[in-house]
């Protein structure tokens, strides 16, 4: 499998899902300003919509989309219990929670990253993303992650996202569960080995 990504984009979630499942994969680095590949190759032939992250399988079929593309890795290994099985109330569970953190958090940072969307706006868009992760907040509170005491790829998810705060003034700070829930998760293995991988930590 190929994982098209950009560094600490919404793509290190699979990258972190790969590592995390134990599975086989190339990582291909796109430039998102260019939209070009190491090699100068244009990435709308990989993806026309021209966004990451892009999971391309064995038989050179492509999958976008980054909810639908971890719950895909995580049924290729299901015994690292990355995802409940489908058909149970718990796999609705997780999918509720994917849907909600690209939706309401993921897509709550885009104005955040739009040079040319003014102040006033944005600190609108703090002040939503602050609601949110207060919600966040209370529904980890007396767990260790989003649905109880094992990791799932939803937790990947929540943590690649939430770490963009920092960088756009967005304060996670008055949300102690989910400052403890970022520590717990940078803590894993496959999160540090995905982030060196991307040039996030030495």
């Amino acid at each position: 499998m190929k994982l098209y990504y950009a560094p600490s984009a919404c793509s290190l979630s699979p990258h972190i899902a790969l590592l995390e499942a134990g599975l086989p994969f190339t990582a291909v680095s796109v430039n998102l300003k260019t939209h070009q590949l190491a090699d100068g190759s244009d990435f709308h032939a990989v993806n026309e919509k021209g966004s990451v992250p892009v999971l391309e399988l064995d038989d050179g079929s492509r999958l976008t989309e980054g909810p639908a593309i971890v719950q895909y890795i995580a049924d290729q290994a299901s015994d690292k219990q990355l995802a409940p099985a489908n058909g149970t109330m718990a796999r609705y569970r997780l999918q509720e929670w994917l849907n909600f953190i690209t939706s309401e958090l993921h897509k709550g940072f885009s104005p955040l990253f739009n040079a040319a969307m003014p102040e006033e706006a944005k600190a609108l868009h703090r002040a939503k993303l602050g609601e949110r992760f207060g919600w966040v907040d209370g529904q980890l509170a007396g767990k260790s992650f989003l649905t109880g005491e094992t990791f799932t790829v939803a937790d990947g998810y929540l943590f690649v996202v939430a770490r963009w705060g920092k960088g756009v003034g967005v304060d996670l700070a008055p949300h102690k569960n989910v400052e403890a829930f970022m520590q717990r998760v940078a803590a894993r293995p496959a999160v540090q080995a995905a982030m060196k991988a991307e040039g996030l930590l030495k």
